[in-house]
């Protein structure tokens, strides 16, 4: 019986990519699983695939940088599986464009996903963990916190899901809770391709290009992300808090 058997994960966007992929770990792992995006609809996939191999999962939607949908939401889970004590901020969007062409509504809508999406989902769900005594909290970061053209406004996000992530293993550490962030380097991903169109560069030479400058000569998978959180949510992971892991194919600090 594992240490995960009847403890309960919430991982965000995980209707596909990375979110999908480390929703199926999880629930390999034995987590019960809600799988959580913006359209419900969208999050069914994950859900019947995770049931399919004999898991338990729950399909909830909702915009995680509105407070309201995310305690319904919250609630919901809590209700339907139990009391959440993994949490994966993994909800993300991209709308990538220089400076001096990013707009308003650009710069908003990647805070408002990333930055206060991520506070709310861990607002509302670390009285579940402070209550068990016991949780992990996993923040989706990204390589291009170091600097990327064209990302002003996705890199300012990803390297302040750093900060927070250090600031919430100072506050919660005593309640027997780690917070942890991965920063995934190149990724195959829908995000990835789109990043790809962006430029106007073909996919398959795009991915060779991009992974002849990896040290370990490939490409990332989702599925290398999924691996990492499990080992963070994992009992074995219990003094591992406030750490940046870069999951890129090499060293990035």
């Amino acid at each position: 019986m594992s240490a995960a058997d009847g403890r309960v994960a919430i991982v965000t966007g995980a209707a596909r990519g990375i979110g999908a992929a480390t929703a199926r770990r999880l629930a390999a792992d034995g987590f019960a699983v809600a799988v959580l995006d913006l359209q419900e609809d969208d999050a069914r996939g994950t859900a019947r695939a995770i049931e399919e191999a004999g898991g338990r999962a729950l399909a909830v939607g909702a915009d995680v940088g509105d407070s309201e949908q995310v305690s319904a939401a919250v609630d919901r889970v809590a209700d339907a599986l139990g009391p959440p004590l993994v949490l994966v901020n993994n909800a993300g969007v991209t709308r990538d464009n220089l400076l001096f062409k990013m707009t308003d509504a650009d710069w908003d809508l990647v805070m408002h996903v990333h930055l206060r999406g991520s506070f709310l989902m861990t607002r509302a769900v670390q009285q579940h963990m402070v209550e068990a005594g016991w949780g992990r909290i996993v923040n989706l970061s990204s390589v291009s916190a170091l600097g990327n053209r064209g990302q002003a406004n996705y890199a300012a996000a990803k390297a302040g899901l750093q900060g927070f992530t250090k600031t919430l293993a100072i506050e919660l550490g005593r309640f027997g809770v780690t917070a942890n962030a991965i920063a995934p380097g190149f990724i195959v991903t829908d995000m990835t391709r789109a990043t790809a169109a962006r430029i106007g560069e073909e996919w398959e030479p795009y991915v060779e290009k991009r992974a002849a400058a990896i040290p370990v000569q490939r490409a990332g998978q989702p599925e290398d992300i999924a691996h990492t959180v499990s080992f963070l949510v994992s009992e074995g992971a219990g003094f591992v808090s406030g750490q940046v892991i870069y999951v890129a194919g090499g060293p990035r600090t």
